[in-house]
């Protein structure tokens, strides 16, 4: 069951990491981590949803190369869920200019790129609850305990 306090996030793995084999490598990063997967699918994205997912840029004239990118093969998107979930994630993550990741975070270890980065991460709370609606239906999205929290968040105080 969701805590009062947990964010969701999205999690977009983006086509480079599918092609290059590394979905289970950073799902098996966001479980250690103790995230949960409240839902999971792979799915080809469509013009209208980049359109939206990328409004702040999509009048931009790189827009179309990434559109082209994003589209290029199916992704896996996530719905993660916990206790300051986003900024876990963004942690983990690391930069967007994968260049500037450091050693350790997915971008650091995999990427070299902007726009061949890897993962797309929520960059708020705000976002990850609007992003998780964009990609999921109410129905694919579980709530369910993990026999583990209590050992992840021990006693965890705001």
């Amino acid at each position: 069951m969701a805590r009062p306090n947990d964010e969701k996030s999205l999690i977009i793995i983006k086509p480079d990491a599918v092609q290059r084999n590394l979905v289970g490598e950073i799902i098996s990063r966001l479980e250690k981590k103790g995230l949960k997967i409240a839902g999971m699918k792979m799915m080809s994205l469509e013009d209208a949803t980049l359109e939206e997912h990328y409004a702040h840029i999509k009048d931009k004239p790189f827009f179309p190369g990434i559109r082209d990118f994003m589209k290029a093969c199916p992704v896996v998107v996530l719905a993660i869920e916990g206790i300051n979930a986003v900024s876990s994630i963004r942690l983990l993550v690391g930069p967007t200019k994968a260049w500037e990741a450091t050693a350790g975070t997915i971008r650091g270890d995999f990427s070299l790129s902007t726009q061949s980065n890897i993962v797309h991460a929520s960059d708020s709370v705000e976002a990850g609850e609007i992003e998780v609606t964009r990609f999921f239906e109410k129905d694919e999205i579980f709530s369910y305990k993990k026999i583990d929290s209590d050992f992840v968040y021990a006693e965890h105080k705001e």
